[in-house]
């Protein structure tokens, strides 16, 4: 282990157990325990930055001491939240005036999002029934289409017979008109 992550190592270790027992004690000086927690987060910045200069093989085990350090920090410095709102209550009564500001924008914003969230429904709605209408319009189109069709398909065959007798005719005109001519000659 590095000399100086040692050095750095009990420094912290003695302000943090001082810090402890001050936020525990009766006489809280808050300006002292907040000096306090500034030194112990810089000594937490060395601590980790003389941790990332070290060979891989020491730098494992001083890396989970860090990730201990810095959750002890963590902690005190709730702590001292703590001892700072039991001994300010001006800022005690301002951070619930700030949780209930926070709560009534966290209302007011879901609130927001159920108006968005029912209208998007009530589109849906609209978009079902306009496509029920077009289905329904579509139907009778293809309905009309087919009885078209079939008008025309009948339409054909007439025409198609009407066709034949006209070939037919031809074909007698053109045979009364030969005899014609033959019965001249004749």
């Amino acid at each position: 282990m590095s000399e100086i992550f040692e050095g750095y190592e009990h420094q912290y270790c003695k302000l943090s157990a001082n810090l402890s027992r001050e936020c525990t004690s009766k006489k809280r000086k808050l300006s002292e325990l907040e000096t306090g927690l500034d030194e112990a987060e810089s000594l937490i910045w060395r601590l980790d930055l003389d941790t990332h200069n070290l060979p891989p093989t020491q730098k494992a085990t001083l890396l989970a001491k860090l990730r201990e350090y810095k959750s002890d920090l963590n902690n005190l410095k709730q702590d001292f939240k703590k001892v700072s709102m039991a001994h300010d209550p001006v800022a005690s009564r301002n951070e619930l005036m700030e949780s209930r500001v926070a709560d009534h924008v966290m209302r007011t914003r879901l609130l927001m999002s159920t108006e968005r969230l029912n209208q998007s429904g009530e589109k849906i709605k609209e978009s079902k029934w306009t496509l029920l209408g077009t289905e329904e319009l579509g139907v009778s189109i293809l309905q009309d289409l087919h009885s078209q069709q079939q008008t025309l398909l009948h339409a054909h065959n007439n025409l198609q017979g009407v066709d034949d007798n006209i070939g037919k005719s031809w074909q007698i005109l053109n045979t009364m008109g030969r005899q014609m001519t033959w019965n001249k000659w004749i």
